[in-house]
């Protein structure tokens, strides 16, 4: 690229970001580079709004998820050396933890079926700023037998897949994960300023203070309390992922086809893909192959992108929670690959009239899915779970969620209906729930899951039924809201810090009834059943 070319470049991702290079914002660090040679580095915004700190190129950030990526490259390692066996069980190396059909393999790419540990604790009322230590996750893990699904027959996202692999790291090398992650990548690579940071009060030179809010609604400091571990705890900054990067180009640890090695697919059981690989995920953008991962915490948000076919790298890291590294890395590649044939053209946007024609609220009660579907700011978007993202355009009129760890697309199918894919070839119908029913008869009273050691007591309240929560780590007290989807299913609203938490319930009876179970769904827990306990 020719210096002018260079400087256009530069001004139009300026553009892209110039809504928070602004006094008293906090913003992003963002860098494009092709080829080993870096086409654009700058930082917008501030990384500390008290202090008045500006971002720059050796601002450090939590990257969150995309610390997997690292943990697996670690775990590989061992199983070159052959010290770790991608088929065994975690249990063979962690004794505390149930025996359960899993492999280090279905771990490493997000298809062993084991349920969320966020998730758990946050079925528990238990929010992210909710001080905790390392054994208080520990024992959350090793308490569940409960498994979403059949090992390898799914694409599930789950944090407890990195966290159990970072134990059994240590576990292998007698010696503390952020230990063994410098003395084995970052040492080796000259990634001074990345590092694992188990505690939350840990100081950490030139780290980002991470925000939350935007400019309209003012910001204000995200709070977390949770340990942080081979799920997401690295610390670092834009300059040492450059480096990072630039290892997949050209490896210099061993083995020499650790790049290769994280970025292998395979299939899962029923042969459809898988889009994880391991502690990355592949994807595409404008008929590109792309190799990546995203990395999201209270206040920081994180995309490593790889387009291996151009030579090109974007890396977007950001200390405030409403800024969307993913798409602004997608739009800061399209203008790094301006004028190259291989990008193919944008598609058409969403036709407005075709989504507003199938706007509302959907359900299906067979694999406990509710949903909103609305046209917002200018495309069409779901909301389930409490958690919004954006549909696009895919072919044969399907909607598909814009990235891949929502795996869901929608397609009208009739009138009041709408076929959804939920991914493995999984195609459930849908219908409209034109008015909610009231919650089912015989619901109040005392849950308990075995898997979680949560109790939830229901007891009629205004605006449906409270629910009254209690555990391991939480004594009791309300903690959420029942309320009335269809028949004897119900929708679970926990109110916890930072992301709301919602799931959909289905109340079992017996042969005369009786409520005797709840089973409960929610992002990344499927179908947990709670007892019906006598009170």
């Amino acid at each position: 690229m020719n210096r002018l070319d260079q400087i256009s470049l530069n001004k139009r991702i300026d553009a892209l970001f110039a809504r928070w290079a602004t006094p008293g914002s906090p913003g992003a660090v963002v860098a494009v580079a092709q080829g080993g040679e870096v086409l654009h580095l700058a930082g917008y915004g501030l990384a500390s709004i008290e202090h008045g700190v500006p971002i720059g190129p050796r601002t450090r950030f939590r990257i969150a998820s995309v610390t997997k990526q690292f943990v697996v490259s670690a775990a590989l390692m061992l199983v070159a050396e052959g010290r770790l066996d991608l088929g065994a069980r975690p249990s063979r190396y962690l004794r505390e933890l149930p025996e359960l059909p899993v492999s280090i393999d279905q771990m490493m790419r997000n298809c062993s079926g084991l349920p969320d540990f966020l998730e758990l604790c946050r079925l528990g009322g238990i929010g992210l700023d909710h001080p905790l230590r390392p054994a208080d996750i520990d024992a959350v893990v090793a308490r569940s037998r409960h498994l979403n699904f059949e090992p390898g027959s799914r694409f599930l996202y789950s944090n407890t897949n990195f966290l159990l692999l970072g134990r059994i790291i240590e576990q292998i090398e007698d010696a503390p994960l952020p230990e063994v992650l410098a003395r084995r990548l970052f040492r080796p690579l000259g990634m001074s300023a990345t590092e694992l940071t188990p505690t939350v009060d840990q100081v950490v030179a030139d780290l980002a203070i991470g925000y939350l809010g935007d400019a309209a609604q003012g910001f204000r400091r995200a709070m977390h309390g949770f340990p942080l571990a081979g799920e997401g705890g690295l610390v670092s900054n834009i300059e040492d992922l450059l480096i990072w990067s630039r290892h997949y180009d050209r490896p210099r640890l061993s083995p020499a086809d650790l790049p290769k090695r994280l970025a292998d697919r395979a299939p899962l059981n029923g042969g459809t893909a898988n889009p994880y690989a391991r502690g990355v995920e592949h994807g595409t953008l404008r008929g590109l192959a792309t190799l990546g991962h995203g990395g999201l915490w209270p206040g920081y948000r994180t995309e490593f992108l790889r387009i291996a076919e151009t030579d090109l790298t974007v890396i977007v890291i950001a200390n405030l929670g409403s800024l969307d590294p993913y798409r602004l890395a997608r739009a800061a590649a399209v203008e790094a690959l301006q004028g190259d044939e291989r990008l193919a053209p944008a598609l058409p946007p969403a036709d407005k009239s075709v989504v507003e024609g199938i706007a509302g609220t959907w359900f299906n009660d067979g694999e406990l899915v509710l949903f909103d579907l609305a046209w917002k700011d200018g495309e069409p978007v779901v909301t389930r779970n409490g958690v919004p993202f954006a549909l696009v355009p895919a072919a044969d009129g399907w909607f598909a969620a814009d990235r891949g760890a929502y795996e869901m697309a929608l397609r009208p199918a009739g009138r009041d209906q709408l076929d959804i894919d939920l991914g493995a070839g999984r195609i459930a119908r849908c219908r409209r729930v034109a008015a909610r029913t009231p919650l089912p008869d015989g619901l109040a009273g005392t849950y308990v899951s075995a898997d979680s050691g949560v109790t939830w007591t229901f007891a009629p309240a205004s605006g449906g039924m409270r629910i009254d929560i209690a555990g391991p780590l939480r004594a009791g007290g309300p903690g959420g809201m029942a309320h009335g989807i269809a028949g004897d299913a119900i929708e679970i609203e926990i109110t916890t810090s930072w992301l709301p938490f919602e799931a959909v319930a289905r109340l079992e009876r017996d042969r005369v009834g009786k409520a005797v179970a709840l089973t409960v769904s929610s992002s990344r827990i499927k179908n947990l059943r709670f007892e019906r306990v006598a009170t």
